[in-house]
């Protein structure tokens, strides 16, 4: 941050670091420090890394190397996070350009430490950035699930919720500043509040929701096994949760599940399904599933498409397997060839683009509510429920006018289908 009490933060990975960036932006700014959108003009270059796959981990590499590469005489740079916690001695040992490591949960460790290399300047309290209509809440840390594949319990540590009263009150606060959809995020959210006696997540929800004002809740990173009868009609029955669940599947083979240590099988995943639909009749489904795991048959990729044909999920996202040291997977070998992972990756992405498109044009003449993330001129960035920030398509509503604004509600008719997003106009 040098003598200027400038600071620039970049997020690699997922929501979950995007929370904990936002934790720390919030700790530098009401100590004075003042946040840029540029790093060549910050004096302090923050990066917020991850570490959960190799294709995170180089990513990561890649972003320091090259913010290393453009350092300016007293600027300094500290990376966090993921990577940072699992690596730190050979991370020092190989970038001797970076000026400090912290782990995950240092926030405290690194505000010290940039209060303790800089000075706060004059203009303290400038720099908050203007919230976005979204936001997400982190409201547990770590797991404790065990999947062969996962190094996440490893950097991470066990399971643990944080307290329901700083959750509510922080999901107060963003609803009075403006943000009109939060996202309840954490390695596994299901298993929130499993350290307290008699509540948890749907507790949670319900103090949430109880919270005046109109806005959205959404869910994601739910584990199939522990979504049960209650959290469904919870999400049905609750006008303000969206009704979309993002729920992790990872495969649909029994022999695969098995060796990922992930509990449920073909037909329970399949019986998930069903009793969801049934029960939420418009939910939005979502899932991730990784391919090439050790010794995946073609006629289990080709069970796993099937499956994926059946369920018909509204998003799907995928993953090529990565075998990770310290993870009781990495045992198995890794069998199956990088150009075999990314065959079948692309095959299963073919696959998903037209059964996203099918159910993009069924929504063709409806209305839907949506909320605008951004507008440009006459032109505004929306989504409706079933497309959660940054992962999944996006609403584009043309023919706006001077009355819409960010962070919004309208209503919208839906005039075009595509593979991913949607194109409409205000009724």
């Amino acid at each position: 941050m040098g003598l200027d009490g400038t600071f620039h933060i970049l997020t690699l990975g997922c929501p979950k670091n995007r929370v904990d960036s936002e934790t720390v932006i919030s700790l530098l700014t009401r100590r004075g420090l003042r946040h840029v959108d540029d790093s060549a003009d910050a004096g302090t270059v923050l990066i917020n890394t991850c570490g959960f796959i190799q294709d995170a981990k180089k990513e990561s590499i890649e972003e320091i190397l090259d913010i290393a590469s453009r350092k300016a005489d007293g600027q300094r740079i500290v990376v966090f996070g993921c990577l940072a916690q699992r690596y730190a001695e050979e991370l020092k040992r190989e970038l001797p350009e970076v000026d400090a490591f912290f782990g995950v949960n240092s926030h405290d460790d690194i505000l010290g430490y940039i209060e303790t290399e800089s000075p706060v300047p004059a203009h303290a309290g400038q720099g908050a950035r203007p919230p976005a209509p979204y936001a997400y809440i982190k409201i547990a840390d770590g797991c404790n699930r065990g999947c062969s594949f996962c190094a996440i319990p490893a950097i991470r540590g066990r399971f643990a919720s944080l307290p329901p009263e700083h959750i509510v009150q922080q999901a107060a606060e963003l609803i009075d500043s403006g943000v009109r959809e939060l996202v309840l995020v954490a390695q596994d959210t299901t298993s929130y509040g499993r350290e307290f006696r008699g509540y948890g997540l749907c507790e949670l929800i319900e103090d949430i929701t109880s919270i005046p004002g109109d806005f959205w809740l959404r869910l994601l990173y739910l584990y199939p096994s522990a979504v049960d009868e209650r959290l469904i009609e919870t999400v049905a029955g609750n006008d303000k949760v969206c009704k979309y669940l993002d729920i992790p599947l990872q495969h649909s083979e029994d022999r695969i599940l098995g060796l990922m240590r992930r509990k449920g099988s073909r037909n329970v995943y399949s019986a998930l399904v069903g009793g969801i639909r049934s029960k939420i009749p418009d939910v939005t489904l979502r899932t991730s599933f990784i391919l090439g795991f050790p010794s995946e048959s073609d006629k289990e990729f080709r069970a796993l498409l099937d499956f994926v044909r059946e369920a018909g999920f509204e998003r799907l996202g995928a993953f090529t397997y990565s075998r990770e040291d310290g993870t009781a997977a990495y045992g198995l070998g890794d069998d199956v060839p990088e150009e075999e992972k990314e065959r079948r990756y692309h095959e299963l992405m073919m696959l998903q683009a037209g059964i996203s498109l099918e159910k993009n044009r069924s929504m063709l003449g409806s209305v839907v509510r949506v909320l605008v993330d951004e507008t440009d001129g006459d032109v505004a960035i929306c989504r409706y429920q079933g497309q959660a920030p940054e992962i999944d398509g996006v609403v584009i509503v043309e023919h706006t006018g001077s009355s819409v604004r960010k962070g919004g509600f309208i209503e919208v008719e839906i005039t075009e289908a595509y593979d991913y997003d949607l194109k409409g106009e205000p009724v």
